[in-house]
């Protein structure tokens, strides 16, 4: 089996994707499934988890493509994105809907999950009225078997009409059968004939009279039956499609517009309106799937089903799922906090050691000392303090929240919220949105594209900035260990402080709710639409690929962007620091004239000015702080958390300062890179500035507020 990269090249035909077609031999087969059925695990086996991605063309909806060669021929896979009908409600359904239809496809795979079949042969049945080419997976056969289900794969091809194949991806099962099928059927020179849903006799007659006509003008571009179907359904963004891919317009069509108009008076004569035809239509898969799934699936016993009841009845119930959610993020946090201590000092020491042999190479050269300044001790010593802060706690917390995401909690999470969001006027999935903002608002803001409902979207993405990235967490960890919990705490400092910042991040969740309704109920009025949320089963997570997809696709995708705008901001920091205007660097001259305002918010210049400056990367605020109250130029790392209270404290911090900073830090403005992002999924800057203007201005109102309290309470 050989594998290669994709890159872009020839186009399939009407879809607007690229698809690498390097030969005219090459075969394009699409990849569809529910959500949370092994379909990226199937994908990633097939493809080596080297693939092309990108969006699809005027979509904000990821596509993926990946290169597998089978008996020395080149497959082509489109990993389409995870839907439950073809039945376009959404984006992502109308994505995978109009590739099967239009994309040139050879040929499709399903992905069906073993473990609840009757669910997924829905999907199976409407591909299959598109495309008789299709191959069936039946994936998760591992966690069948466990579960005590079996799956006769060999009645259910009979029933269906085209190949069926057991495997287990994680486990790298089946794969091999599932593409020697796949080849089989590609090559295969007349299609296969494929189970036929029946619908009521109203729906057969109206289609017997429409798909005749239909049949001579299509010559066999598309299916006839499923066209007539979907023209008495009469889908806007379907027909819009067609008219494209045909390059006709079907409705101007007098044969074919007198044949639609009888075809929808016989329906109406039967009670059935075009809502009522949907209804109609998917009942009769349903219960088509239900009737196949009954003769191929037997259950065993049900111990694992009434194990993940259990679960589900302490992980999901009112009274006990925020509470064990709470507890989860407190340990998730206290694993991170206290796991990367170490590693953050040795990488840290790793990377000075580097910067000293390069003053030493500059020294050697006799390169200019301004050279060496703004290269070494601005530009590097930047990246190098960004890169130790950052990638042990990312290191330890992504594949942390990956293995609850593989474990199924995640989805129990947007139910327990669900409450609030609905509450707040905005769409329960905004709670998975929030999640991925721990690791990063700028991922965080990519994963809004699941939100079906504009207005919603927008929500998600002005509101995800309250929740604080990776890169803010070395700031509110070190300011609760020096003013909150001691720097020379016993054993359970970690501990305390990882409950401590789930306080601070419960605030942030609250402010979440309280913004999203103020948005509502403004700029973005609406009601809250309603969503389809499924909860997977819980299974086992597979570490392995967890360490592999967290290490990867997150972490060191979110660190290469953090060091890219941490570069040149080094360069303009140590520039700022040692640049001087009458005897005076501009860092000081920049601090000196905004604290005035500073004090007002219960900060001072230096600590707004260092977020103003870490605006590139939050890591680096710490680091600002120390080198200008030092006054040395560049950035410097004190040798303990004791050294740093001392020099806080000499500099005239109090515990409503500390308490300041790590408010202003949890409600201010958005980093570089989570601003670029919104702009690049909204396409707007009224919306990117709204993004900034929205944390920035309630984090400074917050801020006074608590500084005005205490100190007219004589708190300080």
């Amino acid at each position: 089996m050989g594998l290669t990269h994709t890159s872009t090249g020839a186009g399939a035909a009407d879809a607007g994707l690229i698809i690498d077609r390097r030969s005219p031999e090459d075969r394009v087969i699409a990849l569809a499934g529910n959500p949370n059925v092994g379909k990226s695990t199937v994908f990633n086996a097939l493809t080596n988890l080297r693939q092309h991605t990108g969006n699809w063309p005027g979509k904000t909806v990821t596509n993926a493509q990946g290169r597998h060669t089978h008996r020395g021929r080149d497959y082509i896979l489109v990993d389409l994105p995870g839907t439950y009908s073809l039945m376009a409600h959404s984006a992502e359904e109308e994505v995978a809907r109009d590739f099967l239809c239009f994309g040139g496809a050879d040929g499709a795979v399903v992905v069906c999950d073993a473990t609840c079949l009757e669910r997924n042969l829905n999907l199976v049945l409407q591909t299959l009225e598109i495309t008789p080419r299709t191959v069936a997976c039946v994936n998760l056969m591992d966690e069948a078997r466990s579960k005590g289900i079996e799956v006769d794969t060999v009645e259910l091809s009979r029933l269906l009409g085209v190949p069926v194949v057991a495997t287990a991806a994680g486990r790298n099962e089946g794969l091999g059968q599932l593409m020697e099928a796949v080849a089989d059927m590609a090559a295969a020179e007349e299609a296969p004939h494929t189970f036929r849903p029946g619908y009521p006799s109203a729906v057969e007659r109206a289609l017997a009279r429409l798909e005749p006509v239909l049949a001579r003008r299509l010559e066999g571009r598309l299916p006839a039956r499923w066209t007539a179907l979907r023209l008495l359904d009469q889908d806007p963004s379907l027909l819009c499609a067609l008219e494209k891919f045909l390059e006709i317009d079907l409705m101007e069509d007098p044969e074919v517009r007198v044949a639609l108009l009888e075809a929808q008076a016989g329906l109406k004569e039967e009670g059935l309106d075009q809502e009522s035809l949907r209804e109609t239509v998917v009942a009769s898969l349903v219960r088509a799937g239900a009737e196949i799934a009954g003769e191929t699936v037997t259950f065993h016993w049900e111990d694992a089903a009434r194990r993940d009841r259990q679960l589900d009845r302490i992980l999901t119930s009112r009274a006990t799922g925020i509470p064990v959610m709470l507890c989860l993020l407190a340990v998730v946090f206290w694993i991170t906090i206290a796991g990367a201590n170490v590693p953050s000092a040795l990488l840290a020491d790793g990377l000075f050691w580097v910067q000293d042999r390069l003053t030493d190479l500059f020294a050697y050269l006799q390169v200019p000392e301004w050279l060496h300044g703004a290269l070494v001790l601005g530009v590097y010593r930047v990246l190098a303090w960004v890169i130790s802060v950052m990638l042990p706690p990312m290191a330890i917390f992504f594949p942390l929240f990956t293995l609850l995401e593989d474990f199924g909690y995640l989805p129990r999470v947007a139910f327990v919220l669900d409450h609030a969001f609905q509450k707040a006027r905005a769409c329960g999935k905004q709670a998975l949105t929030m999640c991925m903002g721990f690791g990063c608002n700028a991922a965080g803001i990519v994963g809004c594209r699941i939100i079906d409902s504009p207005r919603e979207r927008l929500i998600a993405i002005l509101t995800n900035n309250f929740v604080p990235c990776n890169g803010r967490f070395p700031t509110l960890i070190a300011i609760i260990s020096m003013f909150f919990v001691g720097v020379n705490a016993g054993p359970g400092k970690s501990l305390l402080a990882a409950v401590m910042l789930t306080g601070v991040i419960l605030l942030g969740v609250v402010m979440t709710f309280w913004v999203s309704r103020l948005l509502s109920a403004t700029i973005l009025k609406g009601v809250p639409s309603s969503f389809t949320l499924e909860l997977p089963p819980y299974r086992r997570p597979r570490v392995g690929q967890v360490i592999a997809r967290s290490v990867l696709d997150r972490t060191l995708f979110v660190l290469g962007r953090a060091v890219a705008v941490a570069a040149p901001a080094g360069l303009v920091i140590w520039l700022c620091a040692n640049v001087q205007v009458g005897g005076v660097s501009v860092l000081a001259h920049c601090t000196g004239f905004l604290d005035p305002f500073a004090r007002l918010l219960g900060l001072d210049g230096v600590i707004l000015m260092a977020f103003i400056l870490g605006f590139p990367a939050n890591e680096i605020v710490i680091p600002i702080i120390i080198m200008s109250y030092l006054s040395t130029g560049t950035l410097l790392e004190l040798d303990d958390l004791g050294a740093l209270h001392e020099l806080l404290v000499r500099n005239g911090w109090t515990w409503l300062t500390a308490v300041c900073t790590m408010l202003f830090s949890l409600m201010h403005w958005p980093c570089s890179t989570t601003c670029m992002t919104i702009g690049k999924e909204t396409k707007s800057m009224k919306w990117t500035l709204l993004s900034f203007a929205i944390p920035t201005g309630i984090g400074m109102v917050v801020c006074f507020l608590v500084a005005s309290g205490a100190r007219i309470l004589q708190l300080v």
